[in-house]
């Protein structure tokens, strides 16, 4: 069997009835994405791959939408009646070229590895096909490998097994390597006598066998990766394999999980050393983490780049953000997209920072609302300070030039600029320009009134 022409078929057609979801199986979400997107995100990985499909049908309008989007290069088939594996593959046979091979997966076994592909793509030579096989204690529900003098003859699904059948423990994975000459021969031969009434593309073994053909099986070494997902309570044991998966990457690189099993992953973390990560926290999208950074408690960070020795403290939330070196964040700080928070910077317990550039220094330490904001060095923000930026129609910014100092309970009316060094006093409105190195304020006097009785409770 030559690779050198690889086509991918991913079946990825079945509604998953156990899920009772109005999405198909494919679509539903483990590491905050969906179950398909991590094998698709495997396969951009090996080299060998000349064309990839994905054989819908359920949910089809969906599927297409969410694949189209974020996988453009792969074809997409319809299978218009789910009539069983091979019907499937069937229906994808006018992309597959005569001479090559086609790597058949199942839309659902998400955790394949790359290095378990390469192991079959190196089985290939002087075979006509190669199966993923895997041994397993419990093989309730799996096809069976039935072999004779260790040679693998056919593929018994559960529901036609006899008792004797039953009891091997050699399971089929779904994944399979066809030489395409054998796969188009033969696919049209398999007929649907058992008891689902379905074409299984596993009767292709035996007829390959009665041709001669030599068909062998790779025993995967990992048995989470013949794991199918069929309804949620799978699911949340594939979660649970994934997430053990990326903690041990994470911890081999040299970062410190206070608590592995209380950290959630979902996406890619690049790390420096010595980063230590707290219980309860969770990382979503494209995450960089700098040299000596620590993660308190219970944090959130999404699509963000930390840089070195900067703390963010507990219950703080960092999405499409950029962090500088030797920051604090937090705690209970808010820090939303578009925001730069420069080297040396300090965000503190309950600010919100939206849009906006901190400069380099800077502090923003309690009750503060910063938003599409910039602010420059070594600027002091005062307690319960409001940069005003909605009019209620439209979003006006806010300009704070270097060495600014906001006293508390102050608000900034956008569209406004402080210049270098001034000052506004605490409890100012301030909805025009201030000059640089002045103080600015306003403020009513204060007023007394005499002979004033404090209102009492009715009796």
């Amino acid at each position: 069997m030559q690779i050198n022409d690889l086509t991918v078929v991913i079946l990825a057609a079945g509604k998953g009835t156990r899920m009772r979801s109005k999405s198909a199986k494919v679509l539903q979400s483990l590491g905050a994405k969906p179950i398909i997107f991590h094998l698709l995100d495997t396969l951009k990985n090996i080299p060998e791959i000349s064309r990839s499909a994905v054989i819908y049908g359920f949910g089809g309008d969906e599927v297409k939408a969410k694949i189209s989007a974020n996988f453009p290069d792969t074809l997409l088939i319809e299978q218009k009646e789910q009539l069983g594996t091979a019907n499937a593959v069937a229906s994808a046979l006018k992309i597959i070229p005569d001479n090559g091979a086609t790597l058949v997966l199942l839309g659902d076994t998400l955790l394949l590895q790359k290095h378990t592909i390469e192991e079959i793509l190196q089985a290939a030579e002087k075979q006509d096909l190669v199966l993923l096989s895997a041994i397993l204690d419990n093989p309730k529900g799996y096809g069976r490998i039935i072999r004779e003098n260790n040679s693998v003859t056919r593929i018994v699904e559960e529901k036609d097994a006899n008792s004797e059948e039953k009891l091997v423990k050699e399971i089929n994975t779904g994944v399979m390597l066809i030489d395409n000459q054998a796969l188009k021969k033969n696919i049209v031969k398999i007929n649907n006598a058992n008891a689902q009434q379905e074409y299984y593309l596993t009767d292709i073994i035996s007829l390959i066998k009665k041709n001669g053909g030599n068909v062998t099986a790779v025993v995967a070494q990992n048995t989470d990766e013949a794991l199918g997902i069929n309804d949620r309570i799978q699911l949340a044991q594939a979660e649970k394999i994934y997430q053990n998966r990326k903690r041990e990457e994470l911890m081999r690189q040299g970062v410190t999980l206070i608590s592995p099993e209380q950290t959630y992953i979902a996406g890619e973390i690049t790390v420096g050393v010595d980063v230590i990560i707290e219980p309860n926290c969770t990382f979503k999208g494209k995450v960089t983490l700098g040299d000596g950074v620590f993660i308190s408690c219970g944090s959130i960070i999404e699509n963000a780049e930390i840089g070195e020795n900067s703390k963010i403290e507990p219950m703080s939330i960092i999405e499409n953000a950029v962090i500088g070196k030797n920051c604090q964040i937090g705690p209970f700080a808010r820090i939303r997209p578009q925001s730069t928070i420069s080297d040396q910077a300090k965000i503190g317990n309950f600010v919100e920072v939206k849009a906006s550039v901190i400069g380099n220094a800077s502090k923003v330490n309690h009750l503060s609302y910063i938003g599409d904001s910039t602010i420059g060095a070594d600027v002091n923000i005062g307690a319960g300070t409001i940069t005003c930026n909605y009019d209620g129609a439209n979003k006006h910014r806010t300009t704070i030039g270097d060495r600014v100092f906001i006293g508390s309970n102050s608000a900034l009316v956008a569209p406004v600029a402080i210049g270098d060094g001034a000052t506004i006093g605490a409890g100012s409105v301030i909805t025009k320009n201030v000059s640089a190195e002045i103080l600015a304020f306003t403020r009513p006097p204060l007023k007394e009134v005499k002979d004033w009785e404090r209102p009492k409770k009715n009796k």
